[in-house]
């Protein structure tokens, strides 16, 4: 009965009770007591470390629980992002009895800078010290274990003691490098790096040396230097405290340089400068524009600097930037700064949009002045040298020749000059004659690239490009003869009508006089002018020489023509006929002969005019062919002897 009364739902035994004071501890809040003979319950931490210290086990867990066990009187922080060896003021000493084991690699060194070829760095694997830091002595455990695709460092702080010290060196430890020590922030493959080089290039910018107007240049560095100035300004109009600004302009003109030197001078300052390479992230551009963002917020006021913004920014993460830049998060303290070649290429929200990009100093080639400036420059830094004579005559000569040079293309002339001078023996040229020399040789380079520019850019988009306009009187210019042709063509009287009405007797007015001048006086004008000028003909295989038709060459035949416009258009009613007399045999089914007719066969005749009248020919023909009109023979050619057999110099 017993039994059956154990089995019934309720019972204590169902619930896998085995007494019924466990049901009534359950009740009360307590924990059932365990059965005689099994074991007790580990707690949730002991059960953590022994699934995890398998052979596939979680290294910070399993060797903190080790630690513990091995150092009881100890308290103990971990960390897995810092490098604690690495913080001045820190003392470490291996622990005797304790393996020390590191990867050793080579990192090769610039010969120029440091004469050796490069050193060997020992990367720590496993290692135990005792360290020393502001009066505390710790312990560390390092050690570096497989970690997703790669390896993490893990690092365990030993303090006999509370865990504060610890906590304090860790703390000492991310506000040094959080700093910059003789480094620049840049952002490139996806985080934030320091770059000590590009720290030692920047040192060498100086606001002294880049030569721009200097009005240019006070305007520039009064937008950036008085941004960081006007924040109480900003607060009082109740404006977001930001800006951004754009240089623009060819390459080769002061962009990357002005840029070195706000970097410097910003840092100098106390606003950090970060510089963006890149917004490439393993969680792709919006990824990378999130973290430069996040950066700058932190570290601000700050100024970013975004060079070739054109390619920055892009289609697929321009909603994205836009969203970050005016997004519902504050960018108080944020100067952008973007540099780009092509301003044309930029979307207009970041070219045109107010409150994003709103200043812009286009960094153009050189005018004469700038040009004499930086003649004048270099002219002081040459005053010591016994070798160059550089006087202020030279100074103007250079100004005037190096017209459309970039500063890229004027500093290569010096820097050449000065190279090539340093390397003759003996008795040595001018300096004068040599750079005049490389002037020239540069002037060609850039006459080339340009009209490769502008052949790609064709290419690129389909549409021809227009040649450049005449740079001097030398060249033709058709506008020339346009408008010497307007003016020489007279005004010719009002054309008789066949209706009258109340003002038909009116004078005519200036406008309708201009617009009622004779054609044929404006194309004898034209013939004229192309006989006294030797302008272009209008046949592509024609030159000046064959033009002339009393000069042997393709047209002897044509030599009782004159050089009027008639001849000319004679030759194209020519043509014409000759072509409708083709088609009237073809439709007619005979076929013509071709003017090169194979030996024994006899070219058909051309017809030659009896007599002109008018502005035009008259010529009489007779046929007693009814495929041709009366008027025209029936053996006339389909083409005429004037040039080619082709249809195409019909065009």
């Amino acid at each position: 009965m017993s039994s059956d009364l154990n089995a019934m739902p309720g019972s204590p035994n169902v619930w896998g009770l085995e007494r019924d004071d466990d049901l009534i501890d359950i009740f009360l809040g307590k924990p059932p007591k365990p059965p005689h003979g099994k074991p007790t319950p580990k707690s949730y931490y002991e059960e953590a470390v022994n699934k995890s210290s398998n052979p596939h086990s979680y290294t910070p867990i399993s060797g903190a629980d080790y630690l513990r066990r091995l150092h009881p009187k100890h308290s103990l922080v971990m960390t897995s992002r810092a490098s604690i060896l690495n913080l001045p003021g820190v003392a470490a000493q291996p622990l005797e009895n304790e393996h020390l084991i590191t990867n050793s690699f080579f990192i090769p060194l610039s010969r120029r800078l440091s004469g050796v070829p490069g050193i060997l760095v020992d990367q720590i694997e496993y290692g135990a010290f005792k360290i020393q830091w502001n009066g505390y002595d710790f312990l560390l455990y390092q050690i570096t274990y497989p970690f997703g695709f790669g390896s993490q460092s893990q690092q365990f702080i030993l303090h006999e003691g509370p865990e504060e010290p610890a906590r304090l060196l860790l703390l000492s430890l991310g506000t040094w490098e959080d700093q910059l020590h003789e480094e620049v922030w840049f952002f490139d493959q996806g985080w934030w790096q320091k770059s000590h080089s590009l720290w030692v290039e920047v040192q060498r910018a100086d606001w002294d040396d880049i030569i721009l107007k200097d009005e240019f240049k006070k305007a520039l560095q009064k937008d950036i230097y008085g941004f960081f100035d006007s924040e109480k300004v900003y607060k009082d109009l109740g404006i977001p405290w930001k800006r951004g600004l754009i240089m623009w302009g060819p390459p080769g003109n002061g962009k990357t340089i002005s840029v070195k030197a706000i970097i410097k001078t910003c840092a100098d300052r106390g606003f950090v400068p970060l510089y963006v390479k890149s917004f490439r992230h393993w969680m792709g551009d919006e990824g990378g524009i999130a973290e430069v963002f996040q950066k700058a917020r932190q570290l601000s006021p700050c100024v970013i600097i975004l060079e070739d913004l054109d390619s920055l920014i892009h289609d697929g993460n321009r909603s994205f930037f836009l969203n970050q830049v005016d997004g519902l998060e504050g960018n108080d303290g944020l100067l952008m700064i973007g540099t780009t070649n092509h301003f044309d290429r930029l979307d207009p929200g970041l070219s045109t949009r107010p409150s994003r990009f709103d200043r812009k100093y286009k960094f153009d080639d050189p005018d004469k002045e700038e040009r004499t400036l930086y003649a004048q420059y270099w002219q002081k830094k040459l005053k010591d040298n016994s070798d160059v004579e550089f006087s202020d005559s030279l100074v103007k000569e250079i100004a005037d020749l190096t017209d459309r040079f970039s500063f890229a293309y004027l500093k290569e002339a010096f820097v050449s000059t000065l190279v090539e001078l340093a390397g003759i023996e003996g008795e040595k040229p001018s300096f004068g004659s040599l750079i005049k020399q490389q002037i020239s040789t540069l002037r060609k380079q850039l006459d080339k690239a340009v009209s490769g520019q502008r052949a790609a850019s064709s290419a690129r988009d389909g549409t021809p490009i227009r040649p450049p306009r005449p740079s001097s009187s030398s060249e033709r210019d058709i506008r020339r003869i346009l408008d010497a042709l307007s003016d020489a063509a007279p005004p010719v009287d009002r054309p008789r009508r066949v209706y009258t009405t109340d003002d038909s007797h009116r004078s005519p007015t200036e406008e309708e006089a201009r617009k009622a001048r004779d054609v044929h006086a404006l194309m004898d004008e034209l013939a004229a002018h192309l006989e006294t000028s030797d302008a272009m003909s209008f046949r592509r295989y024609e030159t000046p020489s064959s033009r002339r038709y009393g000069v042997p060459g393709r047209y002897d035949d044509e030599s009782e023509d004159d050089g009027s416009y008639r001849a000319l258009l004679d030759r194209l009613t020519e043509r014409e006929r000759d072509m409708r007399i083709f088609d009237l045999q073809q439709h007619s089914h005979q076929r013509p002969r071709r003017r090169h007719m194979p030996q024994g066969h006899q070219a058909w005749p051309r017809p030659m005019p009896e007599g002109r009248h008018g502005h035009g020919h008259g010529r009489h023909w007779s046929s007693s062919n009814p495929a041709v009109p009366a008027t025209m023979p029936a053996q006339l050619s389909p083409v005429n002897q004037l040039g080619t057999s082709s249809c195409a110099d019909l065009a």
